[in-house]
């Protein structure tokens, strides 16, 4: 639960090398600069293994900031040569690749992947290692077919010709068709089109019509990408500014902060986080429905950042969860030696210190750390990823 998933920084990491800028410099090694360009900030997952904290404190920072955007196309466009070079002299052939070419195929695969992730409710810290502020699109879903669906169609017409590469697509459509299909949140209308739309790739890859304009579909696909991310990003600014405008007509206090979340494989539904001064509230905004807008479960008291609070957020295991919460719930309860504090990110944790982007920490009565909490739990580090605070 955080980033764009890898699926979709590769589609388009490759669906950019089958459009004209694939040929540019007419070097090779092209599409790959774009594939591992567009993966490549992703080598923080590795703190994921450390702790879910220190994952929390670095996923979507130093990797995915200014700096690195200077410092990984041309890490990545030095591999490149390097490998180009190595294989030249084991072949005995003269190297092919070229730096200028390159470094600028690198620097564009580079620049999609924040583009991509700043995209959801996860957020980048665009700005790192100068500023580590988030920023938030709320456009899409973590796991959007849709960016899918556009992205493979060029890619599956390219590289589809033989009887392993289409083999290998076949799998890839079916096990991608399972998960859209099985999307719990995700309406029948959605799986239809999306099944329509995989035969619609498989009949155009059957057809050969469109093989010798692969760069075209390429190009067509990536301006309807832009488009149809744009116009989320428009549709959940519409939502907050919609559901603040209704809550005020229903006497509501007037809210600090909305955020309107894309849920899965449906454009016209958000899942609404209301931030009024004491509580967080929980909505769900379907413009197909009547009324539009639903409460979904209760609130959740937002919790004073009182003295324990604030020592409770002192504790060592929960620097990366500090830097990251976005809508921050705290709860005390007072234990018979000290306190209790849950802290947890309304986003994706709706139960005081239990689930994703939650902790407990214990203090003694002098508001002296005592233990991690059990969120902390070697079992739990799976979780171990997602950024984001304002």
């Amino acid at each position: 639960m955080g980033a764009m998933d890898p699926l979709a920084h590769t589609l388009v990491g490759a669906a950019l090398a089958e459009t004209r800028l694939g040929r540019l410099g007419r070097t090779t090694l092209a599409g790959p600069a774009l594939i591992l360009g567009a993966n490549a900030p992703d080598i923080d997952v590795v703190t994921m293994f450390l702790s879910r904290d220190v994952s929390l404190g670095f996923r979507r920072g130093w990797t995915h900031g200014a700096l690195a955007m200077i410092v990984l196309p041309l890490a990545l466009t030095g591999l490149l040569l390097l490998l180009d070079r190595s294989v030249a002299a084991w072949r005995a052939r003269e190297p092919r690749a070229r730096a200028g070419p390159l470094l600028a195929l690198s620097t564009v695969g580079v620049l999609s992947h924040p583009a991509l992730d700043w995209l959801n409710t996860y957020g980048v810290r665009f700005l790192m290692p100068f500023d580590g502020t988030w920023f938030y699109g709320d456009a899409l879903f973590i796991v959007d077919p849709w960016v899918w669906l556009l992205a493979a169609t060029p890619v599956v017409l390219a590289n589809s010709a033989s009887r392993p590469g289409a083999a290998a697509w076949i799998v890839l459509g079916v096990a991608a068709t399972s998960l859209v299909t099985g999307f719990a949140g995700a309406p029948a209308p959605a799986r239809v089109l999306w099944c329509v739309g995989v035969a619609a790739i498989a009949w155009l890859r059957l057809s050969g019509q469109w093989a010798r304009h692969v760069p075209r579909v390429a190009a067509a696909c990536a301006v309807a990408l832009g488009v149809y991310a744009a116009l989320m990003a428009a549709a959940s600014t519409v939502a907050e500014r919609q559901v603040a405008a209704l809550l005020g007509a229903r006497g509501h206090p007037g809210p600090i902060e909305v955020m309107a979340s894309p849920g899965p494989a449906n454009p016209l539904r958000r899942d609404i986080v209301v931030a009024d001064a004491a509580h967080y509230h929980f909505l769900e905004l379907d413009w197909l429905a009547d009324p539009p807008l639903r409460t979904v479960g209760g609130s959740i008291p937002r919790g004073a950042r009182d003295p324990v609070v604030e020592a409770a957020l002192t504790a060592p295991h929960v620097w990366g969860l500090s830097t990251w919460m976005r809508f921050p719930a705290f709860h005390v309860e007072e234990t018979g030696d000290g306190y209790r504090v849950s802290i947890s990110d309304v986003r994706y944790a709706r139960r005081p210190g239990g689930g994703f982007g939650a902790t407990v920490v214990d203090l003694d009565r002098e508001l002296r750390v005592r233990s991690p909490g059990p969120a902390d739990a070697p079992g739990e580090r799976a979780e171990a990823h997602s950024p984001d605070r304002r």
